[in-house]
């Protein structure tokens, strides 16, 4: 499948140009509608598309597997002879478009299903690049659907042959560039028949569920004709207003089990995933008011970027593309846990991308994820020379991105300070026989931060914080002192773990007294510092940890950005 959608690739990419540029040109004529178009929903559509198809990897037993098993055991009729001819293929594909019918119809009458199924629907405009916005968890609940194919017989083959045919067909419906098919409308799904479907207008709702064949809409009382005097109205009822694809995906799930904790009845708890979507206990409804769906108060999210922004965010998309195609193009001859590596890699990149376009990351904290994602990756598959030069990359450019956003900042002297001397650390740790030096930069770069931490608070603010963090610092040092810890190094690795304890508590201690968003980023990271050095220091001391390069970097990077994010005084 990954080769073969890399293939497509050109073809679906090629007519979104076209797309654009014809809807550019009747705008340009004075048909402002016509352009379907914004860079912004674009790249968060392809991205979903993105994640939906590289992160195949950790779905493929619930894809093909147990589709398979259930073939080769308990399958009625074997013929795969039969299946394999033309009219086989054919009878497989009616047969497919039919289970994919009462799937798709599922998706959008039981809230489980529509929870993953609302991400091909939230985009608030309607083009190709809407096609290629799909739900990374559909897997979890559709293979059960086409479980009758494998009792027929249908070989796993044939079976993969008329799922592809039937997902590239609906590609070409995304349009509105397309008008009245006449008797094509009838029988098939068709760019006027899909767009009711996408629509929230009362009227549509809930309509049009055929993949190819929109007859099974007419068999089973769900087909709605287009209405020219009722304008089709996309998106969701529950807008996500959002560009985050990782916020995409989950939206629907954390929204159930929201509701779902909150439920007083037992009975309501578990109904909440298994009525229409929207439906909520009333208790859960009196307590968290949702603002009720008008229509005609229905806006679009459009956040404004300026040209630089979209610059930035065009070029990031255009590399992260060929990294997701590099990625499927070679995911079957990698090691599980490498794709798995890459996966996360490019989805870190996506998020980042997205967050830019949003305005919620400056270009420069854009591109420290990408340099971290990279240099993580690099350590983790083992690609030494990458790795050389990205990993201190990755610390220059949060560097840059700490500069812009700590103008007039209290403390930006040891912002910069600890940054520095965390650059001198990675680079030192990448030597031979440099631990003890890389250990001392960033038990210096630690002291700093605690410096920057003391600006706008008191010294060691919360007592529990206190307590807590020394706690885990006394167990870290134990266990590692007890299981190889080198006599020569129990001073300065015990000075080391409790320098970085203090650091946690007085960031904690701070966000207690200042009781901001960003005074807990920077919190958050602090943990984050303590656990990737514990997990340094058990990798190198202890036993090694497997995928050590991928939790320890991960874990670093992490760390390094919430403190700079929550740091500045200016949106990084």
């Amino acid at each position: 499948m990954g080769y073969i959608i890399v293939l497509a690739s050109p073809v679906f990419f090629g007519l979104i140009f076209i797309e654009w540029l014809w809807g550019r040109r009747l705008a340009q004529q004075g048909q402002a509608s016509a352009q379907t178009y914004r860079l912004d929903d674009a790249i968060s559509s392809i991205s979903l598309g993105i994640l939906s198809q590289i992160s195949a990897i950790f779905t493929r037993v619930l894809r093909i597997g147990i589709y398979t098993l259930v073939f080769e055991q308990v399958a009625l009729v074997r013929d795969d002879a039969w299946w394999s001819t033309w009219y086989g293929v054919v009878l497989a594909l009616v047969l497919y478009d039919f289970c994919y019918y009462w799937f798709h119809r599922a998706s959008h009458e039981v809230a489980f299903f529509w929870a993953g199924h609302a991400v091909h629907h939230q985009s608030q405009h309607y083009n190709l690049s809407t096609a290629l916005r799909q739900s990374s968890a559909g897997a979890i609940s559709s293979w059960v659907f086409y479980l009758p194919m494998a009792l027929l017989g249908v070989p796993p083959v044939v079976f993969g042959i008329v799922a592809l045919i039937d997902l590239l067909y609906q590609y070409w419906v995304h349009t509105e560039h397309i008008g009245r098919l006449g008797w094509f409308d009838r029988w098939f799904c068709s760019p006027s028949n899909h767009r009711v479907h996408h629509a929230v207008n009362d009227k549509y709702l809930d309509r049009n569920y055929g993949g190819i064949w929109v007859v099974w809409d007419r068999l089973f009382g769900s087909f709605e004709e287009e209405d020219p005097q009722e304008p089709c109205v996309y998106g969701t009822r529950k807008a996500l207003n959002s560009w985050d694809p990782l916020w995409a995906n989950m939206q629907m799930y954390t929204s159930m089990l929201h509701d779902s904790w909150h439920a007083k009845r037992w009975r309501d708890k578990l109904m909440v995933f298994f009525h229409h979507p929207g439906w909520r206990p009333d208790d859960v409804a009196q307590r968290f008011p949702d603002k009720p769906f008008q229509l005609y108060n229905f806006s679009a999210f459009q956040p404004v970027q300026t040209p630089a922004v979209q610059w930035w965010g065009g070029v990031w998309f255009v590399v992260l593309l060929s990294c997701a195609s590099a990625v499927l193009w070679f995911m079957e001859g990698m090691v599980w846990a490498e794709a798995a590596t890459c996966v996360l890699a490019v989805a870190a990149g996506l998020w980042a991308v997205n967050a830019l376009m949003q305005n919620r990351l400056s270009p420069a904290m854009c591109a420290f994820v990408q340099a971290a994602a990279l240099a993580t990756t690099a350590n983790a598959c083992g690609w030494s020379e990458v790795y050389l030069w990205a990993k201190p990359l990755a610390l220059l450019v949060l560097m840059v991105a700490a500069w812009q956003s700590s103008a007039g900042m209290l403390g930006r002297k040891w912002l910069m300070l600890a940054l520095a001397l965390s650059l001198l650390g990675d680079v030192l740790l990448m030597g031979e026989g440099l631990f003890v030096p890389g250990l001392v930069a960033f038990l210096l770069a630690h002291l700093s931060y605690i410096q920057l931490f003391r600006q706008d608070a008191p010294w060691l603010r919360s007592r529990r914080a206190v307590a807590v963090c020394i706690s885990a610092a006394a167990v870290i040092f134990v266990g590692l002192d007890q299981n190889g810890l080198p006599t020569e190094l129990r001073v300065p690795v015990a000075a080391y773990v409790l320098v970085i304890a203090t650091m946690a508590a007085q960031a904690w201690g701070r966000a207690k007294h200042l009781y901001s968003a960003a005074s807990l980023w920077v919190a958050w990271g602090s943990l984050s510092f303590m656990l990737s050095d514990t997990l340094l220091a058990f990798d190198k001391f202890v036993s090694p940890l497997p995928y050590a390069g991928l939790w320890v970097l991960a874990t670093y990077y992490l760390a390094q950005g919430l403190i700079v994010r929550g740091s500045g005084k200016t949106t990084i």
